[in-house]
């Protein structure tokens, strides 16, 4: 008889589906939260039953380091709640209180066709992370489909974004996923290279050619000969070294410091910065026919804090490879701990997480990560929780609108207003509103700008209805 994992925090709800579950012939265990799922051995389950709201983490955090199926209940039964699980990666939804048959009919249903639906999410490419990164946000699935894409060409790509977001992870992805795989990469930190350096350092100098050149030397570029060249921080190369640079690409030659003759090379050039190269361009510092000759194709990392969906996966990825590294029994972060990491702002980006991360894994004595070893600076997360206070306080608002003006049955026979979620409520005030009131009016309501409206109505799939005349 299969065996169902059941993840609730209220015992009401536990109660009774233990009684669905127990008449039906099914063997259960339960436990009240993710951390405490993570730490059972989920491959002894058929099936996990998971309320959204759990006191430690959303239940669907489960969904991604499980590879059974995963039913997600909640007391919000709504058409768009179920939407948004099932988005997640959920195979079915539960609306709570649970119903006999519906529980019994979703279980047979989901351990029945577990085999196709895994298929199915592996059917999918184009949805993968690259090697080494972690993103299933728009964003990052909006990167990843343009690193598969460009990767096949042999078009310059320059990538952007703050430091630490993995620029150069996707610089060898792109290689990686190149014809040019079986040649050289060739990286290169331009900031790191002494500027009377540097143009020996990337194209190579005869003997003699100056003081301290005691023997010829061939340059990174000329290494990189039908492979890949990969400038980090090029807005910190020097316009003379630009000027080089801007030959090689224009000419397909270089010419060695010192030499009279020049030697044809075929490089691919990949580029990186966190700097803004149109604001140097008209600044001078860097070249504008550079510019426009290595922005063939634009690629924009988005920073770490605007990954929210991402960052608690992320996270887990990151604990479990360094206590695998480290030689350390398998570790979880603490209710506090999984609140600061998905409020911080991570200045730092990916590399500031792992750095904590491997810092709270060193210093920690048990398999608990308490808030404190983290190191996150407690001011920024206080920052960050006035912003969350005002959300709530928009929320707020428009529960007290939503009660003043719905006067359907619909609404009044459902659930209280307090049980729903923001997004719930956001969602239900745009649908129930957008055909009285135009962008301008949804937006003061909700307490947002119509920048912030747009993007909601991108993410809950809320297309803006055209007016028919």
């Amino acid at each position: 008889m299969a065996n169902i994992l059941i993840v609730e925090n209220d015992q009401e709800n536990l109660g009774n589906l233990s009684e669905i579950l127990k008449s039906a012939g099914f063997q259960f265990q339960s436990c009240s939260s993710v951390g405490e799922a993570l730490k059972s051995n989920l491959g002894q389950f058929d099936a996990v039953i998971c309320n959204l709201r759990l006191p430690d983490s959303p239940g669907t955090n489960l969904i991604k380091h499980s590879s059974i199926p995963v039913l997600i209940s909640s007391n919000l039964a709504s058409l768009r709640s179920a939407i948004d699980t099932s988005k997640n990666g959920a195979m079915d939804y539960l609306s709570i209180p649970y119903e006999n048959e519906e529980v019994l009919t979703n279980l047979e249903a989901v351990m029945s066709n577990t085999g196709s639906d895994k298929s199915k999410q592996t059917s999918k490419p184009n949805e993968e992370p690259v090697p080494g990164m972690v993103g299933s946000c728009p964003s990052m699935k909006e990167l990843f489909r343009r690193i598969r894409k460009v990767a096949l060409t042999n078009s310059s790509v320059l990538i952007q974004g703050e430091s630490g977001t993995g620029k150069e992870l996707v610089a060898k992805a792109l290689h990686e996923a190149s014809s040019r795989k079986d040649s050289n990469l060739i990286s290169i930190n331009c900031a790191a290279i002494p500027e009377n350096l540097i143009e020996s350092e990337l194209f190579g100098h005869e003997k003699g050619s100056f003081t301290g050149a005691t023997s010829a030397r061939t340059g990174l570029v000329e290494a990189a000969n039908n492979g890949t060249l990969f400038l980090d921080e090029i807005g910190e190369l020097p316009l003379e070294a630009q000027a080089r640079l801007l030959r090689v690409l224009q000419e397909h030659e270089i010419r060695k410091v010192g030499s009279v003759q020049s030697t044809k090379v075929d490089v691919r050039l990949i580029a990186a910065t966190h700097r803004d190269l149109k604001q140097f361009v008209l600044e001078g510092r860097f070249r504008e026919d550079l510019f426009y000759r290595i922005n063939v194709m634009p690629l924009q990392i988005p920073p770490l804090r605007e990954r929210d969906t991402d960052i608690l996966e992320l996270a887990d990825k990151k604990l479990n490879l360094i206590c695998s590294r480290l030689g350390r029994e398998a570790m979880y972060f603490s209710t506090d701990s999984i609140q600061a990491i998905t409020i911080y702002p991570w200045p730092g980006n990916v590399r500031e997480l792992e750095n904590a991360i491997e810092r709270a894994v060193i210093l920690t004595e048990g398999t608990q990560i308490p808030i404190d070893l983290l190191g996150i600076d407690v001011e920024l997360v206080e920052i960050d929780s006035l912003k969350i206070n005002q959300i709530q306080q928009n929320r707020n608002n428009v529960i007290q609108l939503m009660e003043n003006e719905s006067t359907n049955t619909e609404e009044k026979d459902g659930d209280p207003a307090e049980d729903l979620s923001l997004e719930d409520y956001f969602q239900r005030f745009v649908l129930d509103h957008q055909d009285s009131m135009n962008e301008t009016q949804l937006a003061k309501k909700l307490g947002i700008s119509r920048k912030c409206l747009w993007e909601r109505r991108q993410r809950f799939s809320i297309p803006r209805q055209k007016k028919t005349t």
